[in-house]
């Protein structure tokens, strides 16, 4: 069995929703096509495809199994043309992992330069706040701020984030203008999770070595950065959020920032990706173009 071949014609019939349309297309008999077929679900002990007399589709794991496929056979033709130059033989999907605000704010608007660059590459953007397993979920490459990497992945890192207390003018009017530590005990703290059920963390400030945290009152907790803006915008509460993603609001008055000798250290942002023995031109290439655009957007004034 050459599972190449047959992992090719798999995406085709897929792609298609027809054996015969697909038999066409790689000049192929469709009787090929269909052993092709019946050797990998034989192999992957389930079945890839439903059949009926007018169609062919995906089943719930022929959708996994399909989108693994064309990983694959786009990283057999990035090793193909690995020695090859030119824009020309960059190809194939690339796997992202950002937070909601970032792909919207900053790298979606973008893309339209990178995809002119690049036209024969897909981006499969993951807008998740959460912490991703970059490995098993087949991640390419991920933007994230602070935290230490799991084993096995590489990290670039970008730059700082500098971190701010703040909170809105209808949140000061209710509770006052807290002037210092002492006085967090009268207020109340947005709390952050990354998954509803962990621990939530205290109001953090930089004592010159290390960061330290203060319990605070709370009346609502959030998983989504979004929602923590929104939130602290709404009035209720105080959050510590980094200055790059909140310049908007703080200039337009409907933030303002508190406490500032005391705010947490700064955290690094960088992008992660798996470490492999080779990286597809394509991955690479979208890190070269995506690592000025962050920068430049954390050092704005």
């Amino acid at each position: 069995m050459d599972k190449y071949n047959s992992m090719k014609i798999f995406v085709k019939v897929a792609e298609l929703q027809s054996f015969t349309k697909a038999a066409e297309v790689l000049n192929i008999p469709k009787a090929t096509a269909t052993t092709a077929i019946q050797e990998l679900e034989y192999v992957a002990q389930v079945k890839l495809l439903n059949r009926t007399t007018r169609s062919v589709e995906l089943t719930t794991e022929g959708l996994s199994f399909f989108e693994r496929c064309k990983d694959i056979l786009s990283d057999v033709d990035e090793m193909e043309s690995m020695f090859q130059v030119g824009k020309s033989h960059i190809k194939g999907k690339i796997r992202v992992d950002m937070t909601n605000g970032m792909a919207r704010e900053i790298v979606i608007p973008r893309l339209p330069t990178f995809l002119k660059l690049y036209p024969e590459v897909e981006i499969e953007l993951v807008g998740s706040d959460r912490k991703l397993d970059l490995i098993r979920e087949g991640i390419d490459c991920s933007i994230r701020a602070g935290g230490n990497s799991d084993p096995g992945l590489i990290e670039q890192i970008i730059g700082e984030l500098p971190i701010v207390n703040l909170a809105s003018p209808s949140y000061i009017k209710a509770f006052g203008k807290p002037k210092n530590l002492d006085d967090l005990k009268n207020h109340r703290l947005i709390q952050y999770v990354h998954t509803f059920g962990s621990k939530p963390e205290g109001f953090e400030y930089f004592d010159g070595e290390k960061n330290k945290e203060i319990k605070m009152k709370s009346i609502i907790t959030v998983a989504s950065v979004d929602a923590y803006k929104a939130a602290c915008v709404a009035g209720l509460g105080i959050c510590q959020n980094p200055l790059p993603g909140i310049r908007n609001q703080i200039k337009s008055g409907e933030l303002v920032e508190l406490l500032p000798k005391y705010k947490p250290q700064s955290m690094s942002i960088k992008i992660v990706f798996p470490q492999k023995r080779f990286v597809a031109k394509r991955v690479k290439a979208f890190i070269d173009w995506v690592e000025p655009i962050i920068f430049q957007h954390i050092s704005q004034n």
